[in-house]
């Protein structure tokens, strides 16, 4: 705040206390108009407020001054220390441009001297092109001098050699070609025979050594796979929730149970075994259904024949999604992805086909991890060695419906679902059928003879008993009328059932005569089996 505004100010306050006083006597006369007499006491108190309000102006005019002094005082120090500062600070300034001009000039004067050194250095290494041009100038000269001699050397060679040619032919009563004829046979056998030798040696180096590396390189494979050594058995056990379950299982005299093994073609064995019963059969996937079929019947608690019809459709329903998911746990297994869905589905069937025992879906995943490995140690194709054996026995999922051996069988559905000829080849060729050509085959063999010769891998009389089961079956199916066929109670019986409206009683008799006459002529089994066949007539109406 300067001067002029504290006086303005001051006027300012001077002004409003005047007008104040003079409200206050105009205020006064109007209260005491008409009383002449007070007017010179009115008179006299307003010039003691007039002159009370010039003393308090004088006063507050003073206080004005002085404050305006003082922050006078107070922005002149205020400059002179900011002028100061901006001093200081351009001095500063100035020193640092000063040292940066003088780094800019010794920089120049580097880059002034480095110039300098490579115009020195350029100058001499063209002095050193230019002598290096004169040297090879003069070479050049030397080299076509040496030319024209070697060209003039080379004909009179040329002229000895023929010369000498026809001296040799003369001599040896020969021409040119036809000793070069003769000194490439000579060459030829001496090639021959030192190739022959060689072969020699090498088949010897590979009898020596590859026995002893197949030994090797099987016996990693072997050490490294750990899988299971039990083989499937012809019984299967349920658990019952209570004994009292038996009874309804049985029904009255016998029908629920009777009704059960007909439709299953499962023999149910109820013993004195507690809270358990007993499913026979030598099919496991016919025993796998009896199974769930059984299984959902305790659960639901209806046990009748109807129902027993309509479950035994559903589990069946559900075996086939099983055997679907199997296949695509097996690949996945395996690691392979790019498989035909319908070589999938007949790859999961084989979850419930055995081999002597042996699962054969389980051997099939035994045999194409060892295969992968004795690949990997070999530094093959491991996937495709993997997908040899692994398919290697997909044939068996169709031996019964289609006639040959599942090993040809196999190879022609792999054909048939896009699988290459490497694969192809593998499967039809593991049981030596046809000859092996290929490096894939040989592994899918020896991994194939691996998973089957491991100790308790394989039954061979549960396969043989498993075969005969399976040939009772196709010798009653063969004879006309037949619907089904189930060997039951071990194989000690065959129940045929037949076509009601083809098969009367009288031929239902001479068909198990005629059955039991073929069983007799073909197979070879201790005892005796019981042949029954089973006509039933059923009549249906609906009540409305």
């Amino acid at each position: 705040m300067n001067t002029g505004t504290a006086i303005l100010l001051v006027g300012l306050v001077v002004v409003a206390l005047l007008a104040v006083a003079l409200y206050a006597v105009f205020s006064r006369l109007r209260g005491v108009e008409g009383t002449r007499a007070n007017s010179a006491e009115l008179f006299a108190q307003i010039e003691a407020d007039s002159l009370r309000l010039r003393s308090t102006a004088q006063s507050e005019a003073d206080d004005v001054r002085a404050a305006a002094r003082r922050e006078a005082e107070e922005l002149r120090a205020a400059a002179a220390t900011e002028a100061a500062e901006l001093k200081n600070r351009a001095t500063a300034e100035a020193e640092t441009a000063r040292e940066r001009a003088d780094q800019a000039g010794a920089d120049v004067r580097e880059q002034r001297a480095d110039l300098d050194r490579r115009e020195q250095r350029l100058v001499e290494r063209e002095e050193r092109v230019t002598a290096d041009t004169q040297s090879l100038e003069e070479r050049l000269q030397e080299v076509e001098t040496q030319t024209a001699e070697l060209a003039t050397r080379t004909e009179e060679l040329t002229a000895l050699e023929a010369e000498r040619r026809a001296v040799l032919e003369r001599t040896a009563q020969l021409t040119a070609e036809q000793a070069k004829a003769e000194l490439v046979a000579t060459v030829e056998d001496e090639a021959k025979r030192a190739a022959v030798m060689r072969v020699r040696d090498i088949e010897k180096e590979a009898n020596e050594n590859g026995q002893a590396r197949a030994r090797e390189i099987i016996t990693l494979a072997i050490q490294r796979l750990a899988s299971e050594q039990t083989a499937e058995s012809v019984v299967s056990v349920l658990h019952l929730p209570g004994d009292e379950m038996k009874g309804r299982i049985i029904g009255r005299e016998g029908r629920n149970i009777r009704a059960f093994e007909q439709v299953t073609g499962v023999n149910l064995i109820i013993d004195d075994t507690p809270e358990a019963v007993l499913l026979s059969c030598f099919d496991p996937v016919r025993r796998e259904v009896a199974r769930l079929t059984l299984e959902e019947l305790v659960l639901d608690g209806r046990i009748h024949p109807h129902r027993i019809e309509e479950q035994y459709e559903k589990s069946k329903a559900e075996v086939e999604a099983l055997c679907v998911r199997a296949g695509e746990d097996a690949l996945v297994e395996m690691g392979i992805t790019d498989m035909h869905p319908d070589l999938v589905a007949l790859l999961g069937r084989l979850r419930y086909r055995t081999s002597y025992g042996q699962n054969v879906l389980k051997h099939l995943i035994e045999s194409a991890h060892l295969a992968g490995m004795m690949a990997g140690e070999l530094g093959l194709d491991i996937k495709l060695n993997k997908r040899c054996a692994l398919l290697h026995d997909i044939g068996k999922a169709l031996t019964h419906e289609v006639d040959g051996s599942h090993a040809l069988i196999g190879a022609e559905i792999a054909r048939r679902y896009g699988e290459n000829d490497d694969v192809v080849h593998a499967i039809e060729a593991h049981h030596n059928e046809v000859e092996l050509r290929t490096v894939e085959a040989v592994l899918t063999q020896a991994a194939d003879a691996i998973s089957g010769g491991r100790p308790g891998a394989r039954r061979e009389s549960l396969e043989a008993y498993v075969k005969r089961l399976e040939r009772l079956e196709e010798i009653s199916m063969s004879h006309e009328g037949v619907e089904k066929v189930f060997a039951m109670q071990a194989g000690r019986e065959v129940r045929v059932m037949v076509l009601p409206d083809v098969v009367d009683d009288i031929q239902a008799q001479v068909l198990a005569r005629d059955i039991a006459k073929q069983v007799e002529e073909e197979l070879t089994y201790p005892g005796q089996i019981r042949i029954t066949v089973v006509r039933e007539s059923r009549s249906t109406e609906f009540a409305r």
